[in-house]
This record gives C-alpha cells, sequence and structure tokens, in this order.
C-alpha cells in the first residue's frame, strides 16, 4: 500500500522521523505495555460520522479487537456535524489520557484545515497519532438509471447539463465533498451538492434516485454494488480493487488527476502519554493481524497498512501531506 498523496517526496524524512519513534519505543516491549494502567474503563472512540458509513464500520471492526486486547470495553460514539469538524474538536479538548480517541480521516485530518478557516482544532497541534487504520480507495458512483454509460459520457453529460445536477456528500469538509470538489474541479462542472449527515444517508438517497451522483468511500458501496442498486463509473486509485475488478481506475479513463485514497486514523489528545500511545498502538496493530478481520476489511475493498506502516510517525507525516495538498485545491471552495 502506498503513502497515499505527496507522501513519496516525504518519505526520507518519514523514514527519519520513524527511527526516532521506533527506538524509544522499542522500550515498550510487551510485558512492560501490560503493565501500564490502562485502561482502567470504557474507552470511547468518536467517530465524526452517522452509523453504518464506511469510518463507521471500520471503527466498530477494529474497536471490537482492540477491546479483546486492552481488557475493558470500547464503545462507539456518533457525532455528527460540521464534516466531522464538532467531533474531532470535541476530542481535541479531551482529557488527554487515552480514554476518548477519535477516528479521524482525509476530512477531519487534512481538507478541513483549508475549508474551515475557523477549524476549532490544528490536526497536527492538536493530536497524538496513534495508528493508521486503512487506506479505502473512493469511487465514482450514480443512481442507476443515470444516463451515462462510461466515464467518458459522464463528464460529457455533466458538463452539458450540470445546472440541473446534483451531487450527494456528507457534508461540508468530508472525504465526500472533497473528493467530489477535486472531481468536479477536473471536469470544470458546478453541480448543486446536496449535504447529508454521512455517507449512509447520502448512499441511500443515490439508491433510491433522489440525488445523481457521489463520491464514496468502497467500504460503504461495495453491498449496494454487488446488488446492482447504483453503478460506479471509476475508481479513484492506481490500480484497479479486488472487491470490484471490473471498475476501471480513473486514469484509465482519461482521468489521471482523480487520485483520492481516503485513509482513516486512530487519534488521541495532544498531551496523552507515550505509554499510552504505545499501548493503544499495539492493541490496534494486534487486531489489523487477525486474519478473520483482515479479511473483513479487504473484502469491503479496505487496504490495511503494513506494519511498518502503522506506527505514530507515519500517521503524523500522513496528515501533514493532505494539510498541503488541500490547500492549494481548496481555494475558493465553500458549502
Amino acid at each position: 500500500m502506498k503513502l497515499f498523496v505527496g507522501a513519496s517526496a516525504a518519505r526520507g524524512v518519514a523514514a527519519a522521523l520513524m527511527a526516532l519513534w521506533l527506538a524509544p519505543a522499542s522500550a515498550f516491549d510487551q510485558d512492560r505495555l501490560d503493565q501500564i494502567d490502562f485502561p482502567v474503563r470504557t474507552v470511547t472512540v468518536v467517530v465524526p460520522f452517522a452509523r453504518g458509513g464506511p469510518t463507521d464500520t471500520v471503527a466498530r471492526l477494529i474497536s471490537m479487537e482492540m477491546a479483546k486486547t486492552l481488557g475493558q470495553p470500547i464503545e462507539i460514539e456518533n457525532i455528527l456535524g460540521a464534516g466531522g469538524t464538532l467531533a474531532a474538536t470535541r476530542v481535541a479538548h479531551a482529557t488527554p489520557d487515552g480514554h476518548t480517541l477519535i477516528v479521524g480521516h482525509l476530512g477531519t485530518h487534512g481538507s478541513a484545515v483549508a475549508l474551515f478557516p475557523k477549524l476549532g482544532y490544528r490536526p497536527d497541534k492538536d493530536f497524538e497519532p496513534v495508528a493508521l487504520l486503512t487506506e479505502m480507495p473512493v469511487l465514482l458512483l450514480a443512481r442507476k438509471q443515470f444516463p451515462p454509460k462510461d466515464m467518458t459520457e459522464f463528464a460529457a453529460f455533466v458538463k452539458a447539463h450540470t445546472d440541473n445536477i446534483n451531487v450527494a456528500h456528507a457534508g461540508f469538509g468530508s472525504v465526500s465533498y472533497a473528493s467530489c470538489l477535486l472531481l468536479n474541479r477536473l471536469l470544470h462542472v458546478d453541480p448543486t451538492g446536496v449535504p447529508f449527515s454521512g455517507t449512509g444517508p447520502a448512499l441511500q438517497a443515490l439508491i433510491e434516485g433522489q440525488v445523481d451522483y457521489m463520491c464514496d468511500q468502497i467500504v460503504n458501496a461495495v453491498p449496494a454494488l454487488r446488488e446492482g442498486k447504483i453503478k460506479a463509473y471509476v475508481i479513484a486509485s492506481s490500480a484497479r480493487d479486488a472487491a470490484l475488478p471490473q471498475v476501471p481506475t480513473a486514469g484509465e479513463m482519461g482521468l489521471p488527476g482523480f487520485q483520492i485514497g481516503a485513509w482513516t486514523g486512530l487519534f488521541a489528545p495532544r498531551g496523552t502519554p507515550e505509554p499510552i500511545v504505545a499501548k493503544l498502538n499495539a492493541a490496534v496493530s494486534r487486531a489489523l493481524d487477525q486474519s478473520e478481520l483482515r479479511s473483513k476489511l479487504t473484502d469491503l475493498g479496505g487496504l490495511v497498512p503494513r506494519p511498518d506502516q502503522r506506527s505514530p510517525v507515519v500517521l503524523a507525516q500522513l496528515v501533514h501531506d493532505e494539510i498541503t495538498r488541500w490547500g492549494e485545491l481548496a481555494k475558493g471552495a465553500g458549502p
């Protein structure tokens, strides 16, 4: 799995930083991690979108396995609003003891900095990165009866009817918003945006034909696609996905600039002690090594990071890269 957008230019820096991380972290062997008095009660993992969406699905699958390792229950709390930034703001200001965490992603910890001038937190300063969880390629989806048959026809049709076409998203600043912002900029179109409380409700509206198209993470879309309820034009990655091998890449269809890796990562509030972060990181890694969990994620089209991609420093570098990338793209964007 690649290190997503912009990371290739920073691999040297990432490698150096990883060395710095791994050296002190090596002191936290499993025996010492087991001796850390954490957690002492239920851990709350905040999901910044509605239940049933891709971020929620990943959070629930991984948290279930983490709870077995940590020895305490993990409760999922869905906090909606402002493209996930309300939830991120709350967690950024939570007590830094490891008992309140958030599953962040490209939206909350990347594009939000550019899209929200008065953002109540800094993704690169107000959180302790714990671990990268998944990468979920983005698909360009449409209602089943949308006229275009392929990406070439899609581009021509949307350009010709842009004033009468609408695009669903999970709120300003969300992954679905940012992804279709990139797509629409590449196609030079400006359809009407229709916000929902999450990609789960947005996808349901697409299935029911209430909206024309949307950009969604593959984990959320695979079941509906397999049942023939919607259709997919392209996948925004460099290679086709084994879960949907029939869907061509954007590059294959003449749109190489449409590249989006909708990653998810686990974050704690800034100031959370290093031993606690290390114990959480170990619990994530152990969860991702479980064959049953890996099968569930890959069957839905998700990509599981290799062990060397799970350290806090890799996630920190990814956040930095995303903030830089979306700063230029989002100029002039608005709800």
